[in-house]
């Protein structure tokens, strides 16, 4: 299949770093980038910005009093371009009041600020649970002893109208061994009563197959990526790789929840790029926004899984000195996608 970019021909190619069968990576400030693309026209936003830590970050991060207000300039502009049925999803990590083990409420002031302001309702709240973070803040958990660690990150779901695209059957867990002996033979294991909690649960109840089980709106997904194909790669060609990289599967999840084939997912601070490879995979087409030059080109090795050290290295530098990389002209890439050039 041809990539296709119409809707971001109207761009400044010297913002385009690469392009794969179904993406557009490119570099620039989102608030101007997401100016060239036409209103009403995107499926998805997902991102996870620079939260308002206390600590500066290699890749920058906004003052906490001044944190609503910057990110709702960001906000105003994928208020626009989301198709009436989109979503915008927003993970954000929890902070804490300087030189206090007092917690910020800057995550929930954009929450407020983005529905009462932009126009954005929220369809529902999640938090992203990772079970493998290290105890923080350290001076609260791990000297004072005074605080849990703290490792959830609220997500919000925002989306444009009250009914936004969502199919929940395309994200359904594995039913546990419990339920599966209850849908087996529901009569010998299920009896339907009214609950103390006021529930009446009928006799349908357990026969009822779907399937899998309805996720919960906690997600339960463990950050330990420290030996993948993008950090090994990275290494080797002696780059800093991203600090902070969303796992695949959270940007996995809603994209299969909340989208379909061909659909249109944009990142706007897409940093190492794991939204663009699982929309690659998942047959969405998408365009992922960062304004580093240099963690924009390194994204490019996701999609490079395979290919010699030497290619990689020489691709990246390319990137690096402004050129743009088309990667459907690799063999490579070619191979790995399966992907055939139309020509015309």
């Amino acid at each position: 299949m041809k990539a296709e970019h119409s809707m971001f021909d109207s761009m400044p190619k010297h913002h385009w770093v690469y392009q794969t069968a179904r993406g557009l990576q490119v570099c620039g400030d989102s608030r101007e980038i997401l100016g060239y693309i036409r209103e009403n026209s995107v499926d998805l936003v997902i991102t996870s910005p620079p939260f308002a830590l206390l600590r500066q970050k290699s890749y920058g991060n906004e003052l906490q009093s001044d944190y609503v207000n910057w990110l709702s300039d960001f906000g105003v502009e994928v208020f626009r371009i989301l198709k009436p049925s989109g979503s915008f999803i927003l993970d954000l990590g929890g902070a804490y009041e300087k030189g206090k083990p007092v917690r910020s409420l800057y995550n929930f002031r954009v929450l407020i600020h983005f529905c009462d302001e932009l126009g954005f309702k929220l369809a529902e709240d999640f938090y992203w649970f990772n079970p493998a973070k290290l105890p923080s803040p350290i001076e609260w958990v791990n000297k004072r002893k005074v605080r849990a660690k703290d490792a959830i990150n609220t997500v919000w779901w925002f989306s444009k109208s009250d009914s936004p695209k969502a199919d929940i059957t395309k994200v359904l867990k594995p039913y546990s061994k419990r339920m599966k002996t209850l849908l087996k033979n529901p009569e010998s294991f299920y009896y339907p009563k009214l609950r103390p909690s006021g529930h009446d649960i009928g006799i349908n109840f357990g026969k009822n197959e779907n399937g899998g089980a309805v996720p919960p709106n906690l997600l339960a997904i463990p950050n330990t990526d420290s030996n993948s194909h993008y950090l090994r790669t990275c290494k080797l060609i002696k780059r800093r790789s991203h600090p902070a990289r969303f796992p695949e599967e959270l940007p996995g999840f809603f994209v299969r929840f909340l989208t379909d084939a061909e659909d249109i997912v944009v990142d706007i601070f897409s940093g190492s790029n794991s939204t663009g490879l699982i929309c690659e995979e998942l047959d969405r087409r998408w365009f992922s926004i960062d304004n580093s030059l240099e963690y924009a080109a390194l994204s490019a090795i996701r999609f490079m899984e395979g290919w010699g050290l030497e290619r990689i290295k020489s691709c990246v530098e390319q990137m690096e000195a402004g050129e743009f990389l088309n990667l459907t002209k690799i063999p490579e890439y070619q191979k790995k996608f399966h992907y055939i050039e139309v020509t015309k």
